[in-house]
């Protein structure tokens, strides 16, 4: 993308993107990059973030209490985002788009930096708009994964004749947008969230980075101890599933994959008739038979199988290289077409 656009060592991923939106972990990426960070920046203090956050103790098993102390994750966040930087703030270079649910009322929420959202600003009866809401704190509640961090709380409205009304804010992964993309694509064009992008294959670009898919086969033992967990890592991967194919149905893409052996990539399907958007989708399979593809020296099943913990940050290295290695061998230039490339002047040009 630099190179197709001047080869300017000051050019980034926000200048190409109108919105950039994370769920969890994601929500950390989005976030940095959204305020004009180099892939490189992101990449050193990501690693960083990870090795302080995930510091194991004696003292927090994770049965009654959160595995992780939420206080230290909180002061890493907003050292990296700033404490006072909102949501409203120019240091926002892009859009963005953070999506968090609310435990307190099981709700979906995304937030985002949309100034001409229903509730970016402040309302009645003391509400606070989404603008004045601490970038760190988005983050943190969508990075709240049940039993390693304690929920975030956070203050929708807050008069000063009777007590504030507070929300309490877990990791959108529990929602239905552990993948954020189809929540993004919604977001950019339903008339309801108030940006209402026009839609059609050369005017809307989505591009979908996945954190790696889990392998089903793996034992269970290996990913949770309990029931309750591996049906929520099942709900997840079923809701993942369905977006995916959601989107294909409803795009044209280069980088469509086998979805079942009933369904095939839907390259013969098209939910509308004509492509809504051009979807790309770029994720690492962590099955043991394609990690080996991509690096014949992880043919350990016990190491490969450990590389679907959320909270193992001596995995980092490898997995940023087993990603290095898919990059090369999936992402092509060609996927990315050049009418949504930046122009000189400006023009009708869209890339969620």
């Amino acid at each position: 993308m630099r190179r197709r656009h001047g080869g300017d060592q000051d050019f980034r991923l926000c200048h190409y993107f109108d919105l950039i939106a994370g769920t969890s972990t994601g929500a950390i990426i989005a976030a940095a990059l959204a305020q004009g960070w180099s892939v490189g920046e992101l990449r050193r203090k990501y690693f960083s973030l990870g090795e302080r956050v995930f510091e194991r103790s004696l003292f927090r098993k994770g049965f009654l209490r959160a595995k992780y102390d939420d206080q230290l994750l909180t002061a890493q966040l907003k050292e990296l985002f700033g404490a006072d930087t909102t949501l409203g703030s120019d240091r926002l270079l892009t859009g963005l788009l953070i999506v968090t649910k609310r435990l307190d009322t099981g709700s979906p929420w995304p937030v985002s930096n949309n100034p001409s959202g229903k509730y970016f600003s402040a309302g009645l009866n003391g509400r606070l708009g989404n603008g004045e809401y601490r970038l760190w704190q988005v983050v943190r509640a969508s990075t709240a994964a049940p039993s390693y961090f304690e929920p975030e709380t956070i203050t929708i409205s807050g008069p000063e004749d009777w007590d504030p009304v507070v929300g309490n804010f877990v990791d959108g992964g529990v929602s239905p947008f552990n993948n954020p993309a189809l929540q993004a694509l919604m977001y950019a064009t339903l008339e309801g969230y108030r940006i209402g992008w026009p839609t059609g294959a050369h005017r809307l670009l989505l591009v979908s980075v996945g954190t790696g898919s889990t392998d089903p086969v793996i034992k269970k033992s290996a990913l949770a101890a309990s029931h309750a967990v591996s049906a929520l890592m099942s709900v997840m991967r079923d809701c993942a599933m369905l977006q995916e194919t959601m989107l294909q149905w409803m795009s044209a893409s280069t980088t469509a994959r086998h979805l079942d052996r009933d369904l095939g990539d839907l390259g013969n399907d098209l939910l509308c008739g004509t492509p809504l958007l051009t979807y790309l989708r770029y994720d690492v399979d962590l099955s043991l038979e394609n990690i080996l593809k991509l690096d014949e020296s992880l043919a350990d099943p016990d190491r490969t199988a450990s590389l679907t913990e959320m909270d193992a940050p001596e995995n980092m290295e490898t997995l940023h290289r087993l990603g290095i290695l898919a990059g090369k061998r999936d992402v092509h230039e060609s996927d990315f077409d050049q009418i949504f490339d930046l122009p000189s002047t400006p023009t009708d040009r869209t890339n969620a």
